[in-house]
């Protein structure tokens, strides 16, 4: 009896532990000690009052379209400038790269429901400051920032999406980092529910996915999954030796004819 109430209260103690962190196990902010950058800063507010920022290159109202793009867990918006000119540059697109509330030197604190708004106030700044809308917007996202680009195309349809190392669903991802019997109990405790492949399947938007057969991430079998549950298939991008960041630098052209031609399909 002492041992079985001993292992009850372990499984208890373990399952308040993951109920309060389990939101700073998938946001992770780096540290970063880079000056910040200005050149093309944008500040807004979203709809909470929380001040955000993203980093424009290119200029939206002349550009052939913008690509608004959401990043990784432990990355950065203004680590991605330099693949932000890239994608002007080959494509005609302006690039907006949205940041995170507690990234970078922004206040708050990440949660699975504010990145909803989070991204809802980038999408807002780009149709209130220089009036485009999902016609004009295609949405990227990279791992974690897949699931965020994918939410905000429910609430407002982008003429695309681009998926980078995407996951199936947070509740797949919890599988392979947790105990199996704190997996099946999972979805009752998780605040966090992103799921991919179930939203895509009925958006009537054009999903692409880029994802490396070398994912130690997130595993490759999900890219698949995302892209097999899309309601509207637009390309797929399989790369035989990159792993999970890397997709860009190992594909090469194979990569960025992916993104250009995805941006020049016909809406």
């Amino acid at each position: 009896m002492i041992a079985a109430l001993a292992a009850l209260a372990l499984v208890l103690g373990l399952l308040a532990l993951l109920w309060q962190s389990q939101e700073r196990i998938l946001f992770q902010p780096p540290r970063f000690h880079e000056p910040p950058v200005e050149t093309g800063r944008a500040s807004y507010r979203a709809s909470d009052g929380q001040l955000l920022a993203s980093f424009l290159v290119g200029n939206p109202q002349t550009a052939a379209g913008v690509l608004l793009c959401f990043h990784g867990n432990a990355d950065l918006a203004m680590w991605q400038l330099e693949w932000a000119r890239s994608v002007e540059a080959r494509s005609g697109y302006a690039v907006m790269l949205a940041e995170y509330r507690g990234y970078m030197s922004l206040g708050g604190r990440p949660t699975y429901s504010t990145t909803k708004l989070d991204a809802l106030a980038a999408y807002d700044y780009l149709e209130s400051v220089f009036g485009i809308d999902g016609t004009r917007v295609a949405y990227f996202g990279h791992s974690l920032g897949s699931a965020i680009a994918v939410e905000l195309a429910e609430v407002h349809r982008p003429r695309a999406l681009l998926l980078q190392s995407p996951f199936s669903s947070a509740r797949a991802m919890a599988r392979l980092i947790v105990t199996p019997p704190i997996a099946v109990i999972w979805r009752a405790i998780s605040r966090i529910h992103f799921d991919t492949t179930r939203v895509v399947s009925h958006l009537d938007v054009p999903v692409s996915v880029s994802h490396g057969k070398r994912d130690r991430i997130v595993p490759f079998r999900m890219g698949l999954e995302v892209y097999d549950a899309a309601r509207k298939k637009g390309r797929l991008l399989v790369v035989e030796k990159a792993g999970h960041s890397d997709i860009a630098e190992v594909a090469g052209e194979e990569y960025w004819n992916w993104v250009t031609t995805v941006l020049d399909a016909p809406n």
